[in-house]
């Protein structure tokens, strides 16, 4: 995968299976990363700085308050780097969206100014990783499917996916995952079930079983996603309906990207105002 490319993080399924003493929640979830994202370009610089363009640029802030930022700093000095970097940040992904836009763009950040800097990455199992935010681990093993568990620490290998895609949609609403997380009611719910047999048709039974957690809470404070799983569930091909993390944005799940396609055109001829991309997984 080109170091620069940022994509997309789906959570098929998110079980919240409980709550630690220091307050954070604890997942099991099924990670897979889609054939679309953000891109982080980057040229050495005497100083450390950042731009962003994209068609969802507006708002992203260009300080230490993105992640991007405080990634080539952390990856500055963890390998004693006395260089800086002019970071591009082409931002295709929608805000606070649950596809992990930040994290992935954190995660490709290490890659490429690693490549840039001519040193080692950091890695998914360092704590300061971990620090910049729950999702940069398994951002950094993308795009091989993972069983991500704990806070986001705990990370498997999951069995090879059969070949499908996704159409993503977005009402365009953001959801703030802190704020979804205040809402969930019930904290100690039961973790995903064994992997399944190969094959689509069972992985899609399997799945069926599974759930988000986050999805009742996401629901309650923004009806549109309900508005968009409803539209999912009607568009020609889409076997399977669900949101993705702390939402807003949900998924169908096709056989094939043409049948993607297919239901995104649906849903694009009547829904003008939404984002939807049809997607492959990346394995």
């Amino acid at each position: 995968m080109d170091s620069g490319f940022a994509p997309a993080k789906v959570n098929l399924a998110l079980h919240v299976t409980g709550r630690g003493a220091d307050g954070y929640h604890l997942l099991d979830s099924l990670v897979v990363f889609a054939g679309l994202g953000d891109r982080i370009g980057a040229t050495v610089s005497q100083h450390m700085g950042l731009a962003v363009e994209g068609p969802f640029a507006p708002g992203v802030p260009v300080d230490e308050r993105n992640l991007v930022l405080q990634a080539a700093l952390l990856l500055a000095s963890r390998r004693k780097v006395r260089l800086g970097a002019q970071i591009r940040l082409t931002k295709v992904l929608p805000h606070a969206a649950g596809v992990g836009g930040s994290s992935s763009d954190a995660a490709a950040t290490i890659r490429r100014l690693a490549e840039l800097w001519h040193v080692a990455p950091l890695l998914p199992d360092d704590a300061d990783v971990l620090a910049l935010g729950a999702d940069v681990p398994v951002c950094l093993t993308a795009p091989a499917p993972r069983r991500m568990r704990g806070i986001g620490e705990i990370l498997d290998p999951w069995p090879t996916l059969p070949p499908a895609a996704l159409v993503l949609v977005n009402p365009r609403v953001e959801l703030p995952t802190a704020d979804v997380f205040r809402a969930l009611e019930r904290r100690a719910n039961p973790p995903l079930d064994s992997a399944p047999p190969p094959g689509f048709d069972a992985f899609t039974a399997w799945l069926a079983r599974q759930r988000n957690d986050l999805e009742e809470p996401a629901r309650a404070l923004a009806p549109a996603v309900g508005a968009v799983l409803e539209r999912l569930r009607q568009a020609p091909g889409v076997v399977l309906a669900r949101m993705s993390g702390s939402g807003a944005t949900c998924f169908g799940l096709c056989r094939d990207l043409a049948q993607a396609k297919r239901a995104a055109k649906a849903i694009q001829i009547t829904e003008q105002g939404w984002w939807v991309a049809p997607v492959p997984i990346l394995s």
